[in-house]
C-alpha cells in the first residue's frame, strides 16, 4: 500500500477497500464486469444516484468514484421527508434497471437467495449504504447486485429506513414506511405485496447469517458471531408478528 492509499473501513462485505484521491479501489471480483457495466447503464439514466465507475487500474483492481459525505445510517432516525426522497429514489434506480439488458456473460453474486429476476436490483439498499454530501444522495457497494424483484428490493430498503425492528416503537416505524411507499409511489397492488415480501427478505438475511455459522461463509459468519445474526432474528420474528397491523396501516 503507497501513503496514497487510505483505507476505508465500516463495511461488512468489503475487505481491502481503499481511497486513492478522489476514487475507491476494491478487489475486481468475478461480478466487477457486470457491476461496471450496470453502474454505467443506471448514471446513463439517474446521474449522481450512483457512484461513476471507472474500469480497472494497474493492479487490477476495480476504480469507482468517491462520493463525499456520511452515511445515513450515522444519522438515523431519517426524517419522513427524508425517507420519501428514499422512496422515490430507488422508484428511479428500478426505472433505468427496468430497461437495462442483460448479456449471457453477465456474473452476479448475491448472498441471499433469490426471490426473481424481473431487474438487476442492488439487493442492500439500506442506511448503511447511502451516502448523504450536500445535496447529492447516492446509493454505494454495487457488488451485491443481481437478479431481484421490485418488489423484494423495496421491502428490503423500506423496512431498513423505516428501522422496523424490535428495537424501535412500531407506531414510529409505520410512519416511516408510509412515506417511503409514499416516495416510491406505490400503487395499491404493490402496497399488498410490500410486507409479505418484506417477512421474506427479513427473514432470507437471517437465514443467511445462520447459515454462515455452519458453512463458515465470509463475511457472513463473522457477522453473526458479532451479534448481527442475533438482531436479525429478533428483527425477522418482529415483523412477522406485526405484519397484519403493517399490512392495514399501508394498505
Amino acid at each position: 500500500m503507497t501513503s496514497a492509499e487510505i483505507p476505508l473501513t465500516g463495511g461488512n462485505a468489503s475487505s481491502f477497500v481503499v481511497r486513492v484521491g478522489e476514487t475507491v479501489r476494491k478487489p475486481w471480483t468475478p461480478p466487477s464486469g457486470s457491476v461496471q457495466r450496470l453502474l454505467t447503464h443506471l448514471r446513463a439514466a439517474v446521474g449522481d444516484l450512483v457512484p461513476e465507475p471507472r474500469g480497472r487500474d494497474d493492479g487490477g483492481r476495480q476504480i469507482l468514484e468517491f462520493v463525499p459525505g456520511a452515511e445515513a445510517m450515522m444519522q438515523l432516525p431519517m426524517t419522513g421527508s427524508d425517507v420519501e426522497r428514499v422512496g422515490a429514489s430507488i422508484r428511479e434506480l428500478h426505472e433505468a434497471s427496468a430497461s437495462f439488458v442483460r448479456s449471457d456473460a453477465d456474473v452476479w453474486e448475491t448472498a441471499m437467495r433469490r426471490p426473481g429476476d424481473e431487474i438487476i436490483g442492488h439487493n442492500d439498499l439500506a442506511p448503511w449504504n447511502l451516502i448523504r454530501g450536500g445535496g447529492r444522495w447516492a446509493f454505494i457497494d454495487w457488488d451485491g447486485a443481481g437478479p431481484t424483484t421490485r418488489i423484494a428490493d423495496l421491502a428490503y430498503a423500506a423496512r431498513a429506513f423505516a428501522q422496523l425492528d424490535h428495537e424501535h416503537e412500531l407506531d414510529g416505524s409505520i410512519l416511516l414506511l408510509r412515506a417511503v411507499l409514499r416516495g416510491y409511489g406505490a400503487e395499491p397492488e404493490e402496497r399488498a405485496r410490500v410486507v409479505p415480501a418484506m417477512v421474506e427478505r427479513t427473514e432470507a438475511m437471517r437465514d443467511l447469517l445462520t447459515e454462515s455459522r455452519t458453512s463458515g461463509a465470509e463475511p457472513w459468519a463473522s457477522m453473526a458471531a458479532d451479534g448481527h445474526g442475533g438482531y436479525w432474528s429478533n428483527a425477522a420474528a418482529h415483523v412477522r408478528r406485526h405484519r397484519e397491523t403493517i399490512a392495514r396501516a399501508v394498505r
